[in-house]
């Protein structure tokens, strides 16, 4: 109760200075037009431009109010059928991200990476933490397609190609989720790619699979094997979580009579670097034609886009 009232009042303070800054702004702007201040018009766009910048990310932080989106977020990214082309699209998926919790200022750890032997990942498991890092990642949550020449195709030919991404919560110790030790099978196994000598050198993985529902985590990249099942742990939590709210919003599509296609081909985003440039938002009808600037990261247009969307109730 103590931290929410001290986040209310944080963000009521934040958006009181917003409104003294604009009134500033208001009384330099009626200065200005009373005559030419070259330092007076450069301290009006640098404060302005400051403000602008306050407005966007705050504006964010304004629709993340749902349960543990301040949470940080577990991400896993998985390649779709297609062979060396998803597993690369995989991997291209996993690098944007990395750059864009990388530019929000949040750590980010890989619990597993599956590399494979050729190209790509076969699948990767990653613990972004940051403020709010769950409320914004949970857009992404979804199959996204990518169009482009296949690198591994020498009649360069036109490839799709699909990775799907699953994002859930990383709870706090006290919230309860009903994980039954019988319900469990547990599996150990060696370490392979990143982690060090020690971690290739014994059965130091864990693999986790939820009987009743079919859920398979792992993680890898921990020095032991105690602390590889207890971020497997954490992870399974978070996925449990993630099914029961999916399961909740299914039911309620079903009393509103609300159909929507739950499958492969329902991705999310397109990236197209062929036979044009353009990353577009199936959701939300957002595009943008930096393709390589979207894959570097540069997202958050895409987040705020569908966290609106999502507010509105579309």
């Amino acid at each position: 109760m103590t931290r929410s009232l001290a986040e209310l009042q944080g963000k009521h303070n934040a958006w009181k200075n917003v409104s003294g800054e604009i009134e500033d702004l208001q009384a330099i702007a009626d200065l200005l037009g009373q005559g030419e201040d070259p330092e007076l018009e450069t301290e009006f766009f640098e404060r302005s431009s400051a403000l602008e910048r306050f407005i966007h990310e705050n504006q964010l932080l304004l629709l993340l109010d749902e349960e543990y989106d301040d949470a940080n977020a577990i991400i896993g990214i998985h390649p779709g059928a297609g062979g060396h082309d998803s597993q690369d699209w995989a991997e291209i998926l996993l690098r944007m991200y990395l750059r864009w919790a990388e530019g929000k200022g949040f750590k980010t750890r890989i619990l597993e990476l599956i590399e494979d032997e050729e190209a790509g990942i076969k699948s990767a498991t990653v613990l972004v933490s940051g403020d709010h890092a769950y409320g914004y990642l949970k857009s992404e949550r979804g199959v996204h397609r990518l169009v482009r020449i296949s690198p591994f195709d020498t009649a360069k030919r036109r490839h799709t190609s699909f990775a799907s991404l699953n994002v859930s919560p990383e709870l706090p110790d006290d919230v309860e989720i009903d994980i039954d030790p019988q319900d469990l099978r547990i599996d150990t196994y060696r370490s392979g790619g990143a982690g060090g000598q020690h971690v290739n050198m014994t059965d130091s993985a864990v693999r986790i699979t939820h009987i009743p529902t079919g859920i398979v985590v792992s993680c890898q990249n921990e020095r032991s094997q105690h602390m590889n099942r207890h971020s497997a742990m954490q992870v399974l939590r978070g996925r449990l979580f993630e099914r029961m709210l999916q399961e909740r919003q299914e039911q309620m599509n079903a009393i509103q009579g609300e159909k929507k296609e739950i499958g492969w081909g329902s991705q999310i985003r397109s990236y197209v670097m062929h036979p044009y440039t353009m990353v577009k938002d199936h959701r939300t009808n957002l595009e943008k034609g930096n393709v390589q600037g979207v894959l570097g990261g540069d997202i958050e247009d895409f987040i705020l886009s569908f966290l609106r969307y999502r507010k509105q109730g579309k």
